[in-house]
């Protein structure tokens, strides 16, 4: 080989180099990104999935669907209608438990739709919660859960209490009011975040 063949395949080398460690760089960034927006669901996700690639295009795919709603907070009124809604039921709760995890599901299911979430099933409910409140999405699966047990009588009272503790996590979440000094176009959930 000459002194020029030798120097363009070493250049073509650090080349192909540069673009792998490039290539790692910005997938460990993105790996990153994602794992600190979604919290605790990345790695839930992640198990679900089994595979990082799988993984981090739902949850691309999820962001890239739910930025396309229109979420918006809740009016002064409504935030207080619905806080009012949910006081009540948790003094029904006291008095007689039964039904109350259908209520309870059924009104964080309306803060959904009057917030501009879709309402599907629940594990797509899931899904979209997921994007601007990871946080407690966890909270509403464990309560769903303990609340489709209680349909088929298979849950006590303190399984009832616990549940109704983790739908008023993801209620208060949800229970975002607008500023009527601030437009809804700055409100945080209407941001891009990358």
């Amino acid at each position: 080989m000459t002194t020029d063949t030798n120097t363009i395949v070493i250049a073509l080398a650090v080349i192909v180099l540069v673009a792998i460690a490039l290539w790692m760089y910005t997938r460990k960034r993105r790996s990153d990104d994602l794992a600190r927006r979604f919290g605790p669901e990345y790695q839930r996700t992640l198990d679900e999935m089994g595979s990082r690639d799988k993984a981090e295009a739902e949850l691309l795919a999820r962001k890239k669907r739910v930025d396309q709603f229109e979420i918006v907070p809740l009016s002064p009124a409504d935030a207080q209608r619905f806080s009012q809604e949910w006081r009540t039921l948790q003094s029904r709760f006291v008095d007689n438990p039964k039904g109350v995890l259908a209520d309870a599901d059924q009104l964080v299911r309306d803060l959904l739709k009057t917030r501009g979430y879709p309402i599907g099933d629940f594990d797509s409910r899931a899904a979209d919660i997921s994007v601007h409140h990871p946080g407690v999405v966890e909270h509403y699966r464990a309560a769903h859960e303990i609340a489709l047990r209680e349909q088929r009588g298979e849950v006590d009272t303190e399984g009832m209490r616990q549940a109704v503790i983790h739908y008023r996590a993801l209620f208060s979440d949800l229970l975002e009011v607008q500023d009527p000094r601030q437009p809804s176009s700055t409100h945080p959930e209407m941001r891009t975040q990358s």
